[in-house]
Formats: structure tokens, sequence, C-alpha cells
């Protein structure tokens, strides 16, 4: 036993000080005997209005990643869970992923299991059986395209279509409502698409991909349940969840 609660795993979780959908939704998801503790990666909310104010707020978030790492190391978590989906994409390569895995590893001083939204979206789309083409919907810019191009294109996935809903602010990601991702999962949907990807951590789309994959008879990868999801599997944590889309309920 590793402790009282967390009789199974404690998770060490970083995410944005901005961000307020990652801590409830994680929570939403943890498995009896499982334990989630946060460290903030601290940026201002800044305006975002260019694809240029945007690049610099994943810049002020990269730079505070040691930081938040070393803060939730105290608490001697079993494994780890980069809680921001644009960070873990923002080489636009895999080995820019396996250098954020190094960097997390290198502050814990230990060989610790690393989840990351662009591992996970991969491994989900997989189980899923999903072969070429996708559509993204997220609350970023454009510059975040040949990020996501550059990670999910070696992997044969081919991103048809993005919708960027433009979020005015880093915490403005999360203030929107269900009818405004509804209208965003369909602006991106159609024939001609397998899957649907909703990446940006800071929206709040958990359960709303459970509701959409039932109206849309396709799969679709709510960031924060994927990350997740992957963070269980990796570590043994097998239990199946009803309500946060296939991922959790079937595989």
């Amino acid at each position: 036993m590793r402790d009282y609660l967390a009789w199974r795993l404690a998770f060490g979780v970083t995410t944005p000080s901005t961000n307020t959908v990652v801590q409830p939704e994680y929570d939403d998801m943890r498995p009896p005997g499982v334990t989630n503790h946060l460290a903030r990666m601290v940026i201002p909310d800044m305006p975002i209005r260019s694809n240029e104010d945007f690049d610099e707020s994943i810049r002020l978030i990269d730079a505070a990643l040691e930081d938040a790492v070393d803060r939730v190391m105290d608490c001697k978590p079993n494994a780890f869970i980069l809680g921001i989906s644009a960070l873990s994409i923002w080489g636009g390569n895999q080995q820019w992923c396996d250098e954020l895995k190094r960097r997390v590893r290198a502050v814990a001083g230990f060989d610790i299991p690393v989840a990351l939204a662009s591992d996970a979206v991969v491994e989900g789309l997989k189980r899923h059986g999903v072969k070429k083409r996708i559509a993204v919907m997220e609350p970023y810019y454009p510059s975040i395209e040949p990020r996501m191009r550059g990670v999910l294109g070696p992997h044969g996935y081919e991103i048809v279509r993005f919708n960027h809903m433009r979020g005015k602010s880093p915490a403005s990601y999360s203030i929107l409502t269900a009818r405004d991702m509804i209208e965003a999962i369909k602006s991106v949907d159609g024939p001609d698409i397998e899957a649907i990807v909703q990446f940006g951590a800071n929206l709040p789309m958990a359960r709303l991909a459970d509701e959409a994959e039932r109206w849309l008879d396709k799969p679709v990868i709510s960031v924060n349940v994927a990350t997740y999801w992957h963070a269980c599997r990796m570590n043994g944590i097998a239990d199946k969840l009803y309500g946060f889309t296939q991922l959790f309920s079937r595989f």
C-alpha cells in the first residue's frame, strides 16, 4: 500500500495556473485508490489576439514546467501527467515529446512514468481502429496546425479540418456553453472523417464528448479523457468507467 487514500497509485499533475478544467475532470475520472495531486505552471492570463500571442503563452508555460514538476514531486507521486495538450506537441515531432519526458524525469530524479496528451491521442485513435482521416477542434489559433500535423502525421493520421475557437485569453478557454462546443463539433464533422479529436485541456468536453459519440456514431477523443485514460492504462489501472467516452468504457 502506497498510502491510505492512494493505495494503488498517486499521480503528480502539472497544468497551467489559468486552467480550471483539468483538476475537476481528472478527479471525476479518478478510480478508487488513485489520487491526483496538482502543481501549477504559473503564467499570466494574457490577452490572446493572434498566433504570436498564442505562441508566447505556450513559451511561458514551457518555461514554467520544471518549477511545477519540482513542487508536485514533494508529495512523492508514483506517476506523472502533463495536464496541457498544446505543450505536448509544440515541437511538432516525437523528439519534442521525448524531450518533455526527459525534462520531467530529470527533475523527479528517477524514471517516473510520464503521460502526455500527444501519446494519449495517438493511442486512443489506434484503439478505435481509426485509419487515417480525422478532424480537430481546439480553443487555440492556427499556429497549432503544423505542430499537430507533425506529431500525428507520422502515425498515418491526416487532419482534414480544424476549428480554431480562438479563445481571448488562456483562462477564457473554459468560459463557454455546451451549445458552443456542440456547434464546434458539428463544424468539423462530416462523412469524410473517421473521428474527431478535441484538443485543449482547458476546454471542458469530457462528458459532452461521451454524448457526442452517440449522436455522431464515431469516436470523439476528448483530450483530458484520453490523457487520464492513457495514464491509468500505462500504470496498470484497467478499471472501466462509463460516461467518459468509449476509451474508458471499452478499452
